[in-house]
């Protein structure tokens, strides 16, 4: 490389926002997702033996999924090719594994491919992968935030291994901002800053195990506070980071898996728990017509029977809901949530309904009771229907003693809690 050529790359370097310029140049350096990279784990493994087959990553942002990538190339001796499944289309795809067989054939190692956000692939892109993939021409990396068993061809996916990212603890992300802050090459090593672990514990647990979200706060705080001395302080930073942001897709994994602790919470009677998952998903501005549904629905499934009135608390908050809207709906949830948590529970009626279902599905049909059958019309009366019935309201304790089924089948098993 030239002078003038290594001057350009100092510069673009320069410009790269810190996460990027900290990036980790070896697996030594890389923080986190131990349970697949510690010591006798898969990827591992497959690394040492410089054997990448296809693999998707999948967690949420910030927790080194695009860095793995890179780091598997160096690792394996390989070369990576990128791929934006955004900006990237077909024929994107068939140059790149036009290249790649090439490079198959001219001796090379199988080079990988690594496609980011590959579940906005669509059906054609992805099967344009298959052939080349299943030939071992290439290594697919795939990168995603969505579920990649909904997101992700099950072809393409039957021949992957998925490695789930976790966020990053505390201990990591600590580990990567002390190392921004004193490495004078790529980070805050050459400025006159002074902090103390107080203020770095708080930037770990508010970004929430996105390591690029810690680094581009502490990079805010740093640039925004002049050339002088510099003091790193939590108001500094909690300043720099602003309103926090909330990982949740209205139709993700996030989604279901919230809405799933709220209603699993509401069942389990921990109102405080129930409480949380409910601001969750205020906050991330889930549609409040979907809570209201899935509180009318757990009204009947969990508590039914042993608290009546859950089921009507659960209806008048729907309509009071549409009536009142945001922000102040959020009192009428709140109320409504709590005095679902602390209600008698029992699933009795959706046994019940369960249960007669199947009978009706599986079993032998049985047919109506004579005395049963409707009797308004003339030919009715003439082939017996409905002779022999009693009428309850002319009992004297208002209930007839009689048979109703014409077998016997017990499908509703009480409890003995609540009503």
């Amino acid at each position: 490389m030239d002078l003038f050529s290594q001057q350009i790359e100092e510069n673009l370097n320069k410009n790269l926002p810190l996460a990027a310029r900290m990036r980790p140049r070896n697996l030594n350096e890389f923080c986190g997702q131990r349970h697949f990279l510690g010591e006798g784990k898969l990827l591992r493994r497959m690394i040492d033996a410089r054997r990448i087959s296809s693999v998707i990553f999948y967690g949420p942002p910030g927790t080194g999924k695009t860095t793995l990538a890179h780091l598997l190339a160096s690792e394996t001796g390989g070369t990576v090719k990128l791929l934006s499944a955004v900006t990237s289309g077909v024929k994107d795809v068939r140059e790149v594994l036009a290249w790649a067989q090439d490079e198959v054939a001219s001796g090379s190692p199988r080079p990988l491919l690594f496609v980011d956000e590959i579940h906005r692939f669509n059906r054609s892109q992805q099967d344009a992968l298959l052939p080349d993939v299943e030939a071992g021409v290439v290594s697919l990396i795939g990168a995603t935030t969505s579920n990649p068993y909904f997101a992700v061809n099950g072809a393409l996916l039957s021949r992957s291994q998925v490695f789930q990212f976790q966020p990053l603890d505390e201990k990591d992300l600590l580990r990567l901002l002390n190392s921004a802050l004193s490495d004078s090459q790529r980070g805050f090593g050459s400025c006159d800053i002074t902090y103390s672990d107080k203020p770095l514990s708080y930037l770990a647990q508010a970004c929430e195990g996105d390591a690029r979200k810690a680094l581009g706060v502490l990079e805010i705080a740093v640039l925004s506070s002049g050339d002088g001395h510099i003091e790193l302080t939590e108001d500094l930073l909690r300043e720099s980071m602003q309103q926090k942001t909330i990982q949740y897709d209205g139709s993700g994994d996030e989604h279901y898996d919230v809405s799933s602790a709220l209603i699993k919470s509401i069942r389990g009677t921990d109102p405080d728990a129930a409480l949380y998952w409910l601001a969750r998903m205020l906050e991330a501005g889930e549609d409040i017509r979907f809570i209201c549904r899935r509180l009318i629905i757990l009204a009947s499934e969990d508590i039914g029977n042993a608290d009546p009135q859950a089921l009507n608390i659960a209806v008048s908050a729907a309509q009071a809901c549409e009536m009142v809207g945001l922000p102040e709906c959020q009192l009428t949830l709140s109320q409504t949530v709590i005095y679902l948590a602390c209600a008698e529970k029992s699933n009795a009626a959706t046994s019940a309904i369960s249960s007669a279902r199947s009978e009706v599905r599986d079993g032998t049909l049985i047919p109506v009771p004579v005395h049963l059958r409707d009797a308004h019309n003339q030919g009715a009366k003439e082939l017996g229907h409905g002779a022999g019935y009693r009428y309850s309201h002319d009992e004297e304790d208002g209930i007839a003693d009689q048979d109703y089924l014409g077998v016997d089948r017990e499908f509703f098993h009480p409890t003995n809690r609540g009503w």
